[in-house]
């Protein structure tokens, strides 16, 4: 039945031209000549007919006006005809006739009444169906014989504003026949439009295409076409909002990658909105969810001025142009000001503000617009003289943006804003942003195939840091007889400042232990103690004197940064020699050595070390740390410090122990531990050498 139904549709819409009464050559606003035949002849089968008119028409409002007894001889004729080829340019919906602002009621808005008598030839319980008008400015009821059957939008009550929505497909089912034969219908049409679609369409006011009258399953079968038929209008923001929302969740992936770096957090936000501005324009198409004045101030008037705000922060990070820091305000003013104009400046509140104080506030928000897009178009010519090809890409879909901001006053002017493939509505606005979306696509891309030519680059430097990190820190300690040797050492980073050498001396038995610190972090720092390590290594060949390795060092490291140390050297009977630039005092047995302070190395070409000599007895212990141990800091702030130091050696632990306690404690800084026994059980030849230890 449906089937057959909608071929019939199809048939009477595409072979038969559309049935009025009789000839009427009259133009739509001319009065209406008295010979005009007052009922509309109309036979049907199983379908619908347009019913084009000619309608009697008047601008007003009377409830009176819905009484088929009410005489409407007096009243103008409007033809519901279209003109061929002619199209909706805002839906781009064939069909289309013009509304009463072109007909001869320019700047009128509220309300105003289609009437018509028609005359149906029906059986006995046959339902007659009307399709409502599918392009009407803003909302409408209707009445059949003076009985209300439905309406379009919400009509509150006497003296309350009707709430409007956007055009949708509409069905109203009539009474059955009670009799057999010719059926005389008063059909009336109470349309009100808002102030607010005056400025949004250059041809408004009431019914752009007639309403449809037929037996309830074609009428059935067209509404459901006329559905299909807007959500394919619409759909094409559908699938824009589902692209910015994939580049939101890319851009909030690479938030994850590189934290430091602004502007994906800013492109994060501008997507999500265009996102949400799109979906919000299919969901005010394709239902009844809010009102067009609702939806207007989301749409337009306040997420658009954040997008385009949004988009001059983007390429302000972008270009990195920290020369100007005063354009975050200016953007911020600009926005809130574009935000108020463009609210005020719609008529959307004309129950509160008269219509010459919209008009200031309409004119005022153009010009904040052109104020908004310059500093927009500037960023990325400055950015064009600083990165070169990267503002070139950028500069056409900004130009776009821009153009895209005065939409509306286009579309009034006449100019296409909108094109329709294939029945699909792609707009101005759209095409700028996905020009705008194409172009950060390209350089976010370019800039992560950078991103990954550095990681490879820094993965390489990692590969040498732990080459670098193998001389600063010997991987196996050498067996020291009479000494019981352990090390512990934690890095901040991949490649630490912390070195020890411990460089035995077969000759004479003794041993030299060199200990130290770089300041600062990384591989710098690295590169530095590698270097400090071969001048220990150079020296220790030819002096064991530590004060006089201590000024080697020094020498060697002027210009090329500073770096704390202590040099001992221990001989077979445990005498100890110690020099000290800046370096914590080594602790024996848990108490800290009174050796005197210095400064660092390569502080002063001249400077002056401490020194200092002790017995190592057998059984006693020493301890090295380095600086990264005391100034371990809790999550409250709280430093390890020199006290909890003393209290933990004050006990036998391990090196390893030592330093992992100021790591759980809060490490911030590299840590290095050496702890150096004397064995208890050792044999000594004649000549003063060990011969034997037990460890």
């Amino acid at each position: 039945m449906i089937r057959s139904a909608l071929l019939s549709v199809l048939l009477v819409l595409f072979l038969s031209p559309p049935i009025h009464g009789q000839k009427n050559t009259a133009p739509a606003s001319a009065p209406a000549p008295a010979a005009l035949p007052s009922v509309m002849q109309i036979s049907l089968g199983h379908s619908l007919i347009p019913i084009t008119g000619p309608w009697r028409f008047s601008v007003g409002d009377d409830p009176g006006w819905a009484d088929p007894d009410f005489s409407d001889v007096a009243w103008e004729t409007m033809d519901l005809t279209p003109k061929s080829g002619s199209f909706d340019p805002m839906t781009g919906w064939s069909g289309y006739v013009p509304g009463w602002t072109v007909l001869g009621h320019p700047d009128y808005w509220g309300y105003a009444w289609y009437r018509i008598r028609v005359q149906v030839n029906v059986h006995r319980g046959e339902v007659l169906a009307l399709a409502g008008p599918v392009d009407v400015d803003d909302v409408y009821q209707l009445y059949v014989n003076g009985t209300l059957l439905g309406s379009f939008g919400s009509f509150p009550g006497h003296g309350q504003t009707p709430v409007a929505y956007y055009s949708q497909p509409m069905m109203f089912r009539l009474p059955p026949a009670q009799t057999d034969g010719p059926e005389d219908l008063l059909i009336a049409l109470r349309v009100w439009m808002a102030p607010s679609t005056l400025e949004a369409s250059p041809q408004a006011g009431g019914l752009h295409n007639p309403p449809l009258l037929g037996d309830i399953n074609s009428v059935a079968a067209i509404y459901d076409l006329a559905r299909l038929r807007l959500i394919r209008t619409y759909v094409f923001g559908l699938v824009v909002a589902g692209l910015f929302l994939l580049l939101a969740i890319m851009s909030a992936s690479l938030v994850l990658f590189d934290r430091e770096d602004p502007v994906y957090r800013w492109l994060v936000a501008v997507f999500l909105l265009t996102a949400v501005q799109s979906s919000g324009v299919c969901l005010a198409s394709w239902t009844q969810v809010g009102s067009i004045t609702v939806l207007s101030l989301l749409i337009n008037d306040i997420l658009q001025p954040l997008i385009l705000g949004g988009w001059v922060m983007v390429w302000w990070v972008w270009f990195r142009l920290r020369e100007l820091p005063w354009l975050p305000r200016v953007v911020g003013i600009l926005t809130l000001l574009y935000i108020l104009t463009n609210a005020f400046g719609e008529d959307l509140f004309f129950t509160f503000i008269p219509h010459p104080v919209t008009s200031l506030f309409r004119t005022a928000s153009v010009g904040i617009r052109i104020l908004f897009v310059l500093p927009l178009i500037f960023i990325v010519m400055v950015g064009v003289g600083k990165e070169g090809w990267e503002g070139l890409l950028a500069l056409p879909a900004v130009l776009l943006v821009g153009l895209a901001q005065f939409q509306t006053e286009l579309a009034v002017m006449g100019f296409h804003v909108y094109w329709f493939p294939f029945g699909v509505r792609i707009g101005l606005d759209q095409i700028s942003y996905l020009t705008l979306a194409i172009a950060i696509f390209v350089l976010l891309l370019r800039r992560l195939l950078h991103s990954m030519k550095v990681q490879r680059e820094l993965e390489s430097d990692v590969q040498s840091a732990h080459e670098v990190q193998k001389v600063l820190i010997p991987a196996t300690l050498p067996q020291v007889p009479g000494l019981i040797l352990e090390s512990e050492y934690i890095p901040a980073r991949e490649v630490g400042g912390d070195f020890f050498q411990i460089l035995p001396d077969l000759k004479d038995g003794s041993v030299l232990i060199v200990a130290g610190d770089v300041t600062g972090h990384g591989l710098r720092s690295g590169m530095v103690g590698a270097l400090l390590v071969g001048a220990i290594r150079s020296e220790g060949i030819y002096s064991r004197d530590p004060l006089t390795i201590l000024k080697a060092l020094n020498l060697r490291l002027a210009g090329q940064g500073q770096a704390t140390c202590i040099v001992m050297n221990i001989t077979p009977d445990g005498t100890c020699s110690l020099a000290n630039a800046g370096h914590i005092p080594p602790y024996v047995n848990g108490r800290e050595l009174p050796v005197e302070g210095s400064v660092p190395l390569g502080m002063f070409p001249n400077a002056e070390f401490s020194s200092m000599q002790f017995l190592l007895k057998p059984g006693d212990r020493l301890i090295l740390l380095s600086d990264g141990v005391a100034e371990a800091r809790s999550e409250s702030g709280e430093l390890f410090g020199f006290d909890r130091i003393h209290q933990i050696l004050t006990k036998p632990i391990s090196a390893k122990d030592i330093a992992n306690t100021a790591k759980v404690f809060g490490q911030e800084d590299d840590i290095s531990v050496l702890s150096i026994v004397r064995d208890k059980y050792i044999m000594f030849t004649k000549s003063g050498r060990i011969l034997s230890s037990m460890h």
